[in-house]
């Protein structure tokens, strides 16, 4: 009850206004996610082409987090890109509504990632920059969980547009409105920061650190004095490696994943948002549960668990094809873990990467994302249409396994 009382209380005290225009911008995520696959098949297309258009798009999009990432850092302003992404997006997905053409879909899709991309460097700059680094888990918990209430409630209104029979049309016009709000917000409540410093204090107090520690052992050896530690700095490589591995099962996983509960399990529109629904339950669980105490000591020790657990996860979903008596209720299940575990690793790794990655690179963590999910999203339909999903599963779990190998190693 103490902790229950004590987040509630950080979040009245931290819950900054700027955070609605992405409140209203994951809202329409949320709802789009879920609705773009089912589009694309119920107007003729494959999984193959889900496939095809996410990999491009996510493809398309790699260099353009590193050039979002640098001119953020470049020009320290960071509204601006807040601002074109959510505008562009209000108007792309305008545009999605006035044609069911597959291939100038895909061409719509990709200059949204594109463009969408453009945010993402600078909020995670913009939540760095204004907090001390004590307060970064805690800040990037109460924004993800905040945002993942905003994807909770897309989803259910896919759910509630689906069971009154709106079409896909007055779905994504919605999807549009709700970037447009964002857009609105945004330009009401973002502030750039005055003074842009936070991250720069942080790797000059790692670097003094990590040199205070080599002069203590190294006094140590010189009296002869036993040492039962040892000296070593952060796998950056293997980090990274980790990140693209997760990113990579997670695409593998969940670009599929409406399909495998439309068509082999047999839920209707509606029911197949109710289980996304669950799923974002769980994540937004998890962001809070990530932010009702730091684990700056812990962070990559809970990031190595986390995965681990998704594997295990990922496995239980073969069990969902063996027992048609209980599949969709365990496949539920699943998914509300799925999404909690993911809340715990999101807020972990967004902290731990804003002390590692340069300043000047803000978009590489975005880019490596991008990466894991251009291989994971045409590989994920690819292998759920030629061999069934119970290879989608298992594929899933081997990755999040070598991602949890190069996470201990970092």
């Amino acid at each position: 009850m103490e902790e229950i009382n004590a987040l509630i209380t950080l979040l009245s005290r931290s819950l900054s206004m700027w955070r609605f225009g992405f409140f209203f911008h994951e809202m329409a995520l949320g709802l789009f996610t879920v609705l773009l696959p089912l589009y694309i098949v119920g107007i003729g297309g494959s999984l193959v082409d889900i496939g095809v258009m996410s990999a491009i798009g996510l493809f398309s999009a790699i260099p353009f987090s590193f050039f979002w990432g640098y001119m953020c850092d470049k020009t320290r302003r960071y509204k601006r890109f807040i601002l074109l992404s959510f505008l562009s997006l209000a108007i792309i997905l305008y545009l999605f509504t006035l044609t069911t053409d597959v291939y100038l879909l895909i061409i719509l899709y990709v200059a949204m990632q594109i463009l969408h991309i453009a945010h993402e460097p600078s909020k995670n700059v913009l939540i760095a920059e204004s907090y001390s680094r004590q307060e970064w888990e805690r800040t990037f918990a109460l924004y993800e969980g905040f945002t993942e209430i905003g994807v909770l409630i897309g989803l259910l209104s896919g759910l509630l547009m689906s069971t009154y029979r709106f079409g896909t049309t007055s779905m994504l016009l919605l999807c549009s409105l709700l970037n447009l709000a964002a857009f609105a917000a945004s330009i009401m409540l973002i502030t750039d920061p005055l003074f842009v410093f936070e991250r720069r204090l942080v790797n000059l107090e790692k670097t003094v650190n990590f040199a205070y520690r080599g002069i203590i052992l190294a006094s140590k050896m010189w009296s002869g004095i036993s040492i039962g530690g040892r000296l070593k700095r952060e796998n950056l490589l293997a980090f990274c490696s980790g990140l693209v591995l997760f990113s990579f099962a997670t695409s593998v996983l969940f670009t599929p994943l409406p399909i495998f509960f439309s068509k082999d399990l047999a839920l209707t529109e509606g029911l197949v948002f109710a289980v996304f629904v669950l799923n974002s339950g769980g994540g937004v669980i998890g962001y809070f549960l990530a932010g009702s105490k730091s684990r700056d000591q812990e962070g990559k020790a809970v990031i190595s668990k986390i995965v681990l657990f998704r594997s295990i996860l990922a496995f239980l979903l073969i069990a969902v094809l063996q027992i048609p008596a209980y599949n969709v209720v365990l496949a539920m299940a699943i998914l509300i873990l799925m999404g909690l575990f993911y809340g715990l690793f999101l807020v972990n790794v967004l902290s731990i990467s804003m002390e590692l990655i340069p300043e000047g690179k803000a978009g590489l963590f975005n880019v490596l994302v991008s990466i894991g999910g251009v291989c994971g999203s045409f590989i994920g339909p690819f292998l759920a249409q030629t061999v069934g999903f119970i290879y989608v599963f298992l594929t899933t779990g081997i990755i999040f396994l070598l991602s949890y190998v190069a996470f201990k190693l970092s």
